[in-house]
This record gives structure tokens, sequence and C-alpha cells, in this order.
């Protein structure tokens, strides 16, 4: 199934561009204190060869901000500023180099630099993500609604969408978080109600831990990219951010968003095996990292539904008693293979087919 993407202008981000005319773009936010450059540069190196394509820092403090010329001299990814209560620290950031800040206006406290941000953005190319969330509702909008509702977060975005794009200016991202998935579904339904073209970051904010927070993340994103609906993703966990990057993949993946590498299914195992799936699994998904197309690779474990997942598949391995076969395009390929020279020939069948070296 094709996912007709809802339309939307683009907004350049150093070499990344996000709207609908380009791929869902992958970011991440680290972890180490940016006023040790060091720090933020080895944590960035962890995920240069992953799927993120956009790295996010805080910058707290001036000193942060003077990071950014060495920060962002080590990596290609665009640097995004986190900013929050002072606006001097975004034109701080703006003025080191940084490709985009993320801004919740409604947390600046002197909202007369707000304009001198934007214009400044204006001026050096940059990117703005004007953000919204509980932390950050004006004060009216929350005695209006009561709470930090989907209509809440909504009108807050729409009011700050009116307020940015009448100082002309529109390389800005929105982005529309709660820490509940139904009320950020439905604040950012209600935004694109709205009528605009305005591009889309996604993300359930403060998620948890990596398992309910990828529960959380998946089920928030994912409902949303399903229906068309955003640009740029993070899935805000408790964790690392190669953890992060890893979870916002699979779900692009999931829903055919995502094809720079296999996809590797296998069953969950029951009492059934008689084969050690969790080893084979392991081995094919490390020998298949360096693939950048997205091939899909069935790892099975009994008769039960290896024969039907394992022909839906581009190659596959149906396996059964200390052995399987081997499936090419929905057809067999070859039968009785032992259990300790599935993988191998697996592979051999990959890269011939492939024409490639594994």
């Amino acid at each position: 199934m094709n996912i007709q993407r809802r339309k939307t202008r683009t907004c350049t981000v150093g070499n990344v561009k996000i709207g609908s005319d380009h791929p869902v773009a992958i970011q991440t936010m680290t972890m180490a204190k940016s006023e040790d450059a060091k720090a933020v540069i080895a944590e960035i190196k962890t995920i240069e060869d992953s799927a993120c394509d956009i790295i996010r820092i805080s910058i707290p403090t001036l000193d942060a901000a003077k990071n950014i010329p060495e920060i962002k001299a080590s990596t290609e990814m665009p640097i995004v500023a986190d900013i929050h209560f002072d606006p001097r620290l975004a034109i701080a950031a703006l003025d080191y180099g940084a490709d985009k800040i993320r801004i919740n206006p409604g947390n600046f406290y002197d909202r007369s630099y707000l304009e001198k941000v934007i214009k400044l953005a204006k001026e050096k190319g940059a990117a703005i993500r004007i953000g919204v969330n509980a932390g950050s509702l004006e004060k009216d909008l929350w005695e209006k609604h009561g709470a930090p509702t989907a209509d809440a977060l909504a009108e807050s975005a729409l009011r700050w969408v009116d307020f940015v794009e009448a100082l002309d200016f529109k390389n800005f991202v929105v982005s529309i978080k709660s820490e509940r998935v139904q009320v950020m579904i439905a604040a950012y339904k209600k935004f694109v109600e709205a009528d605009n073209d305005v591009p889309l970051h996604l993300g359930v904010t403060h998620a948890g831990s990596l398992i309910p927070g990828t529960v959380k993340n998946s089920m928030g994103i994912g409902a949303l990219l399903m229906q068309g609906i955003g640009d740029t993703v993070r899935a805000s966990i408790t964790d690392s951010i190669e953890k992060e990057v890893e979870v916002c993949k699979n779900i692009l993946k999931a829903i055919g968003l995502y094809d720079k590498e296999a996809d590797v299914i296998a069953c969950p195992t029951c009492g059934r095996l008689e084969v050690d799936l969790e080893k084979m699994l392991a081995e094919v998904e490390a020998a298949l990292k360096p693939i950048k197309r997205p091939i899909r690779v069935a790892v099975m474990g009994c008769v039960v539904n290896a024969v039907g997942e394992a022909k839906e598949s581009d190659y596959g391995i149906a396996s059964g008693k200390k052995a399987g076969a081997l499936f090419y395009k929905g057809e067999l390929f070859k039968a009785n293979v032992p259990e300790a020279n599935l993988v191998n020939e697996l592979l051999e069948l990959i890269q011939e087919k492939e024409q490639i070296k594994l």
C-alpha cells in the first residue's frame, strides 16, 4: 500500500530537505552536555552510519552555543540548536552557525525578542522548528480550554504559524507534542484540518523507557504517518540515541517509508521449533547490515507459517527438523538444507541474485 502524504512545502535544514517531496527525515537529540563539545561529537559519531538525518543539541548557556562551530564541523548532519526560555540564546546559536533552531514560543518570557530571532534566521538561511506542548502552552489558552487538550495545542500552533508567516518567513516546521498518544494524534489532525502546507515534526514527548517509549511513539507517529501526516520524526525515549534512531527507522520501515536496508522478518518461536532460530536470525541480520536496498528476507522456524511467509518474501528460510528449505521470489529454490548450512546458503543466494558481496 502506497501512503499518500499530505502536501507540504519544503523546509531546508542544512543539506536536508523536509517536506512531502522528500523522504521522512529521522532526528534524535544528544544527551551529552553541549558545553563539552568533545562529548557531544563522540555521541554523534555513534549514529553517523545509521538512518539519522538531523541531530539536535541542547543550548542552555552561551558556552554551549559557542561550541556549535566545532560540533558542526565534525559531522555532515545538520545541527539543530534546542532553545528554551531565553531567546538571546537563539540569536547566539544562529550567529554561531546552527542550521536550525527549535523554540517553543509560548515559553519565551520576553516576546520582543521573538521577531528578532525570526528575522535573523531568515538572514542566515536557517530553519526554525516551532514547538507546542503542555509545558509551553500560553496562559490564555490554558484558561480557555482548561488543560493542554488537543484543541488547545492545535490553536496554539496555528497562532504561532500566523505570527511567523506574518514576518514573511516560511522555512519552518511545527511540532505539537503530548505524552498522551490520543491527544497528540488529535492535535496534529486538528492542525491539518486548518488547511495549510506547513511541514510537521512528529513525536510523543517524554514517552518513557525503551519498551513503553517505543510502543507510544509507534502508535502516535505510526498512526499519523499512515494517514499521510508527518515529514520528520523523533522517538523520544529514555535510552541511547542509537535506540531512538532504530525505533524511528523501524516505524518508517514497517509502513513502507524507509527503503535503505533489508527488512528481515522472523516468527516469534514456540514449542514447535526444532532449529536454533535466534542464532540464525542474529547471523542473518548482522550479515545484511551493509545492504542499502529494500529486500525482504524471512527467517521462519517451523512448518506452520514458514512456507507461506517465506514464499511472500524475496528470500526465505522455511525451517523444519534440524533442516530447512530456501525460497527465492516465492518459489522453492532448494530443499532439505541442513540447519548448519541454512544461513550460509541463504546469504550465498542473496549475494548471487543481488550481485553484492556480504
